[in-house]
């Protein structure tokens, strides 16, 4: 028996396939659509996926001030940050986020299911929100992809 042809193939930068994807958020529910996303922008879905490395695709979402939140999340979920000052801790509901930018919602909530460190940086910036239906990544020739259909 060979051995050899069992080695695992990991991605290189030269053979990694980028590809640009174009997800509409009408009616959907934003953590079930920011898991989906930070998948698609991981690579999860494809089968050369290495951990160490960025192989996702780029994602654009569309339609971000028409997302919705289950229960009464939009008003009861508290979101803190802090200044960096004495007593400067915030808190801001997803009302208020969304009132004043709603691709900030969408932003932090794909953002938090990225990993932690320098590979989540660079993956979040393969990402592009957009509150109508138009973008401005046309060039690109993005694929329209059902997230319902998504894995």
């Amino acid at each position: 028996m060979d051995t050899l042809s069992y080695k695992t193939k990991s991605v290189t930068p030269a053979t990694i396939q980028k590809e640009w994807l174009v997800v509409d958020a009408t009616d959907q529910v934003l953590g079930r659509l920011g898991s989906k996303v930070a998948q698609l922008l991981r690579g999860k879905h494809k089968p050369n996926y290495t951990p160490h490395m960025d192989c996702g695709d780029n994602v654009i979402i569309i339609n971000a001030d028409k997302v919705k939140l289950t229960g009464n999340k939009w008003e009861n979920r508290v979101f803190f940050y802090h200044s960096g000052y004495p007593g400067g801790q915030r808190e801001v509901t997803p009302a208020m986020l969304f009132a004043k930018s709603p691709e900030r919602l969408v932003e932090r909530t794909v953002k938090g299911m990225l990993p932690k460190n320098s590979l989540g940086r660079q993956l979040f910036r393969n990402l592009f929100v957009y509150t109508g239906s138009e973008h401005k990544q046309e060039a690109q020739k993005p694929r329209v992809i059902d997230i319902n259909t998504v894995k």
